[in-house]
Protein backbone atom coordinates (compact mmCIF):
# COMPACT_ATOMS: atom_id res chain seq x y z
CA UNK A 1 0.00 0.00 0.00
CA UNK A 2 1.33 3.45 -0.91
CA UNK A 3 1.21 6.16 1.75
CA UNK A 4 1.83 9.89 1.39
CA UNK A 5 3.97 11.49 4.08
CA UNK A 6 4.32 15.26 4.53
CA UNK A 7 7.69 16.00 6.12
CA UNK A 8 9.31 19.20 7.28
CA UNK A 9 12.55 19.28 5.29
CA UNK A 10 13.90 22.53 6.73
CA UNK A 11 12.34 25.42 8.66
CA UNK A 12 9.13 26.56 6.93
CA UNK A 13 9.62 24.09 4.08
CA UNK A 14 7.59 20.89 3.72
CA UNK A 15 8.13 18.11 1.20
CA UNK A 16 6.02 15.19 -0.01
CA UNK A 17 7.30 11.60 0.17
CA UNK A 18 5.67 8.36 -0.94
CA UNK A 19 6.27 5.18 1.02
CA UNK A 20 5.11 1.60 0.58
CA UNK A 21 4.04 -0.39 3.62
CA UNK A 22 2.87 -3.94 4.16
CA UNK A 23 0.08 -4.86 6.55
CA UNK A 24 0.73 -7.52 9.18
CA UNK A 25 -1.02 -7.31 12.54
CA UNK A 26 -1.22 -3.52 12.62
CA UNK A 27 -4.12 -1.12 12.44
CA UNK A 28 -4.37 1.59 9.77
CA UNK A 29 -5.82 4.95 10.73
CA UNK A 30 -6.73 7.84 8.48
CA UNK A 31 -5.97 11.06 10.47
CA UNK A 32 -8.93 13.46 10.41
CA UNK A 33 -8.20 16.16 13.02
CA UNK A 34 -4.68 17.28 13.88
CA UNK A 35 -3.56 19.82 16.49
CA UNK A 36 -0.41 21.95 16.22
CA UNK A 37 1.73 21.95 19.36
CA UNK A 38 4.39 24.45 20.43
CA UNK A 39 6.96 21.71 19.87
CA UNK A 40 5.85 21.44 16.24
CA UNK A 41 6.23 25.19 15.90
CA UNK A 42 9.77 25.11 17.26
CA UNK A 43 10.70 22.75 14.44
CA UNK A 44 8.72 24.71 11.86
CA UNK A 45 10.30 28.04 12.84
CA UNK A 46 13.76 26.53 13.24
CA UNK A 47 14.14 27.72 16.82
CA UNK A 48 15.47 24.37 18.01
CA UNK A 49 19.26 24.00 18.24
CA UNK A 50 20.83 23.70 14.78
CA UNK A 51 22.34 20.34 15.71
CA UNK A 52 18.92 19.00 16.70
CA UNK A 53 17.34 20.20 13.47
CA UNK A 54 20.11 18.57 11.42
CA UNK A 55 19.64 15.25 13.24
CA UNK A 56 15.84 15.12 13.07
CA UNK A 57 14.82 16.71 9.77
CA UNK A 58 13.28 15.75 7.43
CA UNK A 59 10.47 14.52 9.67
CA UNK A 60 6.67 14.45 9.64
CA UNK A 61 5.39 16.65 12.45
CA UNK A 62 2.30 16.43 14.72
CA UNK A 63 1.83 14.24 17.77
CA UNK A 64 -1.68 15.41 18.69
CA UNK A 65 -4.29 13.80 16.45
CA UNK A 66 -7.39 11.69 16.11
CA UNK A 67 -8.49 9.64 13.16
CA UNK A 68 -10.72 6.98 11.70
CA UNK A 69 -9.90 3.28 11.52
CA UNK A 70 -9.74 2.08 7.90
CA UNK A 71 -8.15 -1.35 8.49
CA UNK A 72 -7.73 -3.51 11.57
CA UNK A 73 -6.40 -7.04 11.95
CA UNK A 74 -6.49 -7.06 15.74
CA UNK A 75 -10.28 -7.37 15.97
CA UNK A 76 -10.36 -4.59 18.58
CA UNK A 77 -11.86 -1.95 16.30
CA UNK A 78 -14.55 -1.60 13.69
CA UNK A 79 -13.95 0.16 10.41
CA UNK A 80 -14.95 3.78 10.90
CA UNK A 81 -14.26 3.90 14.64
CA UNK A 82 -13.02 7.29 15.82
CA UNK A 83 -9.78 6.84 17.74
CA UNK A 84 -7.08 8.87 19.42
CA UNK A 85 -3.52 7.93 18.48
CA UNK A 86 -0.92 7.60 21.25
CA UNK A 87 2.35 9.11 20.01
CA UNK A 88 4.59 7.38 22.52
CA UNK A 89 5.94 4.18 20.94
CA UNK A 90 7.66 1.97 23.56
CA UNK A 91 9.75 -1.02 22.49
CA UNK A 92 10.24 -2.43 26.00
CA UNK A 93 8.68 -2.32 29.46
CA UNK A 94 10.19 -1.67 32.86
CA UNK A 95 8.93 -2.49 36.34
CA UNK A 96 9.76 0.96 37.68
CA UNK A 97 10.05 3.31 34.71
CA UNK A 98 6.94 4.43 32.84
CA UNK A 99 6.84 4.04 29.05
CA UNK A 100 7.13 7.79 28.47
CA UNK A 101 10.43 7.95 30.38
CA UNK A 102 12.17 4.95 28.84
CA UNK A 103 15.07 6.23 26.75
CA UNK A 104 14.37 3.59 24.11
CA UNK A 105 10.81 4.76 23.43
CA UNK A 106 10.10 6.56 20.17
CA UNK A 107 7.84 9.59 20.01
CA UNK A 108 5.90 10.66 16.93
CA UNK A 109 6.99 14.02 15.60
CA UNK A 110 10.22 13.96 17.61
CA UNK A 111 12.21 10.74 17.23
CA UNK A 112 10.06 9.25 14.44
CA UNK A 113 7.58 10.51 11.87
CA UNK A 114 4.46 12.09 13.30
CA UNK A 115 0.85 12.03 12.13
CA UNK A 116 1.20 14.44 9.20
CA UNK A 117 0.47 11.60 6.79
CA UNK A 118 -2.32 10.28 4.61
CA UNK A 119 -2.47 7.10 6.69
CA UNK A 120 -0.74 5.99 9.86
CA UNK A 121 0.09 2.36 10.64
CA UNK A 122 0.46 1.38 14.28
CA UNK A 123 -0.30 -1.28 16.84
CA UNK A 124 -3.85 -1.48 18.17
CA UNK A 125 -2.34 -0.97 21.63
CA UNK A 126 -1.46 2.58 20.59
CA UNK A 127 -5.10 3.45 19.87
CA UNK A 128 -8.09 4.19 22.07
CA UNK A 129 -11.67 4.47 20.91
CA UNK A 130 -13.27 7.86 21.51
CA UNK A 131 -16.79 8.47 22.83
CA UNK A 132 -19.22 8.68 19.92
CA UNK A 133 -20.46 12.18 20.77
CA UNK A 134 -17.15 13.86 21.55
CA UNK A 135 -16.14 17.13 19.91
CA UNK A 136 -13.35 15.99 17.56
CA UNK A 137 -11.69 19.42 17.51
CA UNK A 138 -11.17 19.05 21.26
CA UNK A 139 -10.30 15.36 21.02
CA UNK A 140 -7.53 16.29 18.57
CA UNK A 141 -5.43 17.67 21.44
CA UNK A 142 -6.14 14.84 23.86
CA UNK A 143 -2.38 14.21 23.98
CA UNK A 144 -1.61 17.46 25.82
CA UNK A 145 -4.59 16.82 28.12
CA UNK A 146 -3.11 13.40 28.88
CA UNK A 147 0.20 15.08 29.78
CA UNK A 148 -1.61 17.17 32.39
CA UNK A 149 -3.44 14.06 33.55
CA UNK A 150 -0.08 12.33 33.96
CA UNK A 151 1.24 15.23 36.06
CA UNK A 152 -1.88 15.33 38.27
CA UNK A 153 -1.78 11.55 38.77
CA UNK A 154 1.89 11.61 39.78
CA UNK A 155 1.25 14.56 42.07
CA UNK A 156 -1.50 12.59 43.81
CA UNK A 157 0.96 9.78 44.57
CA UNK A 158 3.80 12.05 45.71
CA UNK A 159 2.36 15.05 47.57
CA UNK A 160 1.18 15.08 51.16
CA UNK A 161 -2.55 15.26 51.75
CA UNK A 162 -2.87 18.85 52.92
CA UNK A 163 -4.21 20.22 49.65
CA UNK A 164 -6.24 23.20 50.76
CA UNK A 165 -4.64 25.48 48.15
CA UNK A 166 -2.85 24.50 44.94
CA UNK A 167 -1.23 27.12 42.72
CA UNK A 168 -0.74 26.88 38.97
CA UNK A 169 1.81 29.18 37.35
CA UNK A 170 1.16 30.02 33.71
CA UNK A 171 -1.70 31.36 31.59
CA UNK A 172 -1.24 29.31 28.41
CA UNK A 173 -2.78 26.08 27.15
CA UNK A 174 -0.88 23.78 29.51
CA UNK A 175 -1.75 25.85 32.56
CA UNK A 176 -5.42 26.02 31.52
CA UNK A 177 -5.70 22.27 31.08
CA UNK A 178 -3.71 21.44 34.22
CA UNK A 179 -5.68 23.83 36.43
CA UNK A 180 -8.95 22.43 35.04
CA UNK A 181 -7.95 18.82 35.77
CA UNK A 182 -6.76 19.73 39.27
CA UNK A 183 -10.11 21.35 40.01
CA UNK A 184 -12.05 18.33 38.75
CA UNK A 185 -9.74 15.81 40.46
CA UNK A 186 -9.72 17.62 43.83
CA UNK A 187 -13.03 19.54 43.97
CA UNK A 188 -12.51 20.60 47.59
CA UNK A 189 -9.16 22.21 46.81
CA UNK A 190 -8.86 25.93 46.15
CA UNK A 191 -7.08 26.43 42.81
CA UNK A 192 -5.16 29.68 42.26
CA UNK A 193 -3.75 30.58 38.85
CA UNK A 194 -0.85 33.01 38.43
CA UNK A 195 -0.06 34.55 35.04
CA UNK A 196 1.16 37.62 33.20
CA UNK A 197 -1.78 38.28 30.85
CA UNK A 198 -5.06 39.46 32.36
CA UNK A 199 -7.02 38.67 29.17
CA UNK A 200 -5.86 35.05 29.23
CA UNK A 201 -6.49 34.74 32.95
CA UNK A 202 -10.11 35.79 32.41
CA UNK A 203 -10.67 32.46 30.59
CA UNK A 204 -9.84 30.52 33.78
CA UNK A 205 -13.39 30.93 35.07
CA UNK A 206 -13.30 27.53 36.81
CA UNK A 207 -10.38 28.62 39.03
CA UNK A 208 -11.13 29.98 42.48
CA UNK A 209 -8.83 32.96 42.03
CA UNK A 210 -6.44 34.36 39.41
CA UNK A 211 -3.57 36.77 39.93
CA UNK A 212 -1.10 38.67 37.81
CA UNK A 213 2.35 37.60 38.98
CA UNK A 214 3.24 41.28 39.48
CA UNK A 215 0.20 41.97 41.67
CA UNK A 216 0.01 39.11 44.17
CA UNK A 217 -1.49 40.27 47.49
CA UNK A 218 0.33 39.67 50.73
CA UNK A 219 -0.46 36.53 52.72
CA UNK A 220 -1.11 34.42 49.61
CA UNK A 221 0.44 30.99 50.05
CA UNK A 222 -0.04 27.57 48.44
CA UNK A 223 0.38 24.05 49.75
CA UNK A 224 1.58 22.74 46.39
CA UNK A 225 2.28 24.15 42.95
CA UNK A 226 2.45 23.32 39.25
CA UNK A 227 4.86 25.22 36.99
CA UNK A 228 3.43 25.45 33.45
CA UNK A 229 5.45 28.39 32.14
CA UNK A 230 8.59 27.07 30.50
CA UNK A 231 11.04 28.87 28.21
CA UNK A 232 12.55 32.11 29.54
CA UNK A 233 9.81 32.48 32.13
CA UNK A 234 10.75 29.33 34.04
CA UNK A 235 13.35 30.91 36.37
CA UNK A 236 11.00 33.68 37.51
CA UNK A 237 8.05 31.34 37.95
CA UNK A 238 10.02 28.73 39.91
CA UNK A 239 11.54 31.42 42.14
CA UNK A 240 8.08 32.81 42.90
CA UNK A 241 6.70 29.35 43.61
CA UNK A 242 9.52 28.62 46.06
CA UNK A 243 8.78 31.90 47.78
CA UNK A 244 5.01 31.32 48.15
CA UNK A 245 4.85 27.56 48.79
CA UNK A 246 4.53 26.28 52.33
CA UNK A 247 7.16 23.96 53.86
CA UNK A 248 7.20 20.38 52.60
CA UNK A 249 5.10 21.29 49.60
CA UNK A 250 5.44 19.59 46.22
CA UNK A 251 6.28 21.37 42.97
CA UNK A 252 5.48 19.82 39.61
CA UNK A 253 7.76 21.14 36.87
CA UNK A 254 6.00 20.94 33.50
CA UNK A 255 7.28 23.87 31.44
CA UNK A 256 9.91 23.09 28.80
CA UNK A 257 13.00 25.28 28.60
CA UNK A 258 15.75 25.01 25.99
CA UNK A 259 18.37 26.20 28.48
CA UNK A 260 19.39 25.32 32.07
CA UNK A 261 17.25 27.02 34.71
CA UNK A 262 18.81 28.31 37.96
CA UNK A 263 16.98 27.14 41.07
CA UNK A 264 17.13 28.51 44.62
CA UNK A 265 18.38 25.33 46.30
CA UNK A 266 18.86 27.09 49.66
CA UNK A 267 15.12 27.65 50.08
CA UNK A 268 14.31 24.20 48.70
CA UNK A 269 16.45 22.77 51.48
CA UNK A 270 15.11 25.10 54.17
CA UNK A 271 11.50 24.30 53.30
CA UNK A 272 12.07 20.62 52.60
CA UNK A 273 10.37 20.88 49.22
CA UNK A 274 9.80 18.09 46.72
CA UNK A 275 10.30 18.84 43.01
CA UNK A 276 9.39 16.40 40.28
CA UNK A 277 9.33 16.67 36.53
CA UNK A 278 6.74 15.32 34.12
CA UNK A 279 7.03 14.85 30.38
CA UNK A 280 4.74 13.29 27.82
CA UNK A 281 2.33 10.50 28.76
CA UNK A 282 1.47 6.86 28.19
CA UNK A 283 -1.53 4.71 27.41
CA UNK A 284 -2.76 4.71 31.01
CA UNK A 285 -2.86 8.52 31.01
CA UNK A 286 -4.88 8.54 27.78
CA UNK A 287 -7.31 6.04 29.30
CA UNK A 288 -7.78 8.23 32.39
CA UNK A 289 -8.27 11.29 30.18
CA UNK A 290 -11.04 9.66 28.16
CA UNK A 291 -12.67 8.46 31.38
CA UNK A 292 -12.54 12.05 32.65
CA UNK A 293 -14.18 13.28 29.43
CA UNK A 294 -17.03 10.85 30.03
CA UNK A 295 -17.35 11.42 33.78
CA UNK A 296 -17.16 15.21 33.52
CA UNK A 297 -18.58 16.34 30.14
CA UNK A 298 -18.13 19.95 31.22
CA UNK A 299 -14.38 19.44 30.85
CA UNK A 300 -14.82 19.10 27.09
CA UNK A 301 -16.95 22.26 27.06
CA UNK A 302 -14.24 24.17 28.88
CA UNK A 303 -11.59 22.79 26.52
CA UNK A 304 -13.57 24.10 23.55
CA UNK A 305 -12.38 27.56 24.60
CA UNK A 306 -8.89 26.53 23.51
CA UNK A 307 -9.92 25.95 19.88
CA UNK A 308 -8.81 29.30 18.46
CA UNK A 309 -8.31 28.40 14.78
CA UNK A 310 -9.66 25.70 12.48
CA UNK A 311 -7.92 25.31 9.12
CA UNK A 312 -9.33 23.13 6.34
CA UNK A 313 -6.34 21.33 4.80
CA UNK A 314 -7.35 20.26 1.32
CA UNK A 315 -4.08 20.72 -0.56
CA UNK A 316 -0.37 20.70 0.15
CA UNK A 317 -0.05 24.49 0.51
CA UNK A 318 -2.68 24.49 3.27
CA UNK A 319 -0.24 22.79 5.65
CA UNK A 320 2.05 25.80 5.66
CA UNK A 321 -0.98 28.07 5.89
CA UNK A 322 -2.08 26.29 9.08
CA UNK A 323 1.33 26.73 10.71
CA UNK A 324 1.44 30.41 9.76
CA UNK A 325 -2.07 30.95 11.14
CA UNK A 326 -1.01 29.19 14.35
CA UNK A 327 1.94 31.56 14.70
CA UNK A 328 -0.41 34.54 14.99
CA UNK A 329 -2.81 33.10 17.56
CA UNK A 330 -2.81 34.86 20.95
CA UNK A 331 -4.02 31.78 22.84
CA UNK A 332 -5.35 28.28 22.32
CA UNK A 333 -4.90 25.60 19.68
CA UNK A 334 -4.96 25.49 15.89
CA UNK A 335 -6.81 22.46 14.56
CA UNK A 336 -6.31 21.10 11.05
CA UNK A 337 -9.24 19.32 9.42
CA UNK A 338 -7.20 16.82 7.46
CA UNK A 339 -8.94 16.47 4.07
CA UNK A 340 -5.85 16.34 1.87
Amino acid sequence: MINTVYRLKSPRRFEIAFEDFELENETVVRPTHLSICNADQRYYQGTRDAKVLKEKLPMALIHEAVGEVVFDKSGKFNIGDKVVMIPNQPVESDEYIAENYLRTSKFCGSSCDGFLQEYYVLSAERLLKLPDDINLDVAAFTEIVSVSMHAVTRFDSIAHNRRDVIGVWGDGNLAFITALLIKKSFPNTKVLVFGINSDKLSDFSFADETYLTTEIPENIYVDHAFECVGSNGSPIAIEQIISLIKPEGTISIMGVSEYPVPVNTRMILEKGLRLFGTSRSGREDFEKTIEMYQKHPQIVRYLQRLVSNVVEVEEFSDIKKAFEVDLKKPFGKTIMHWNI
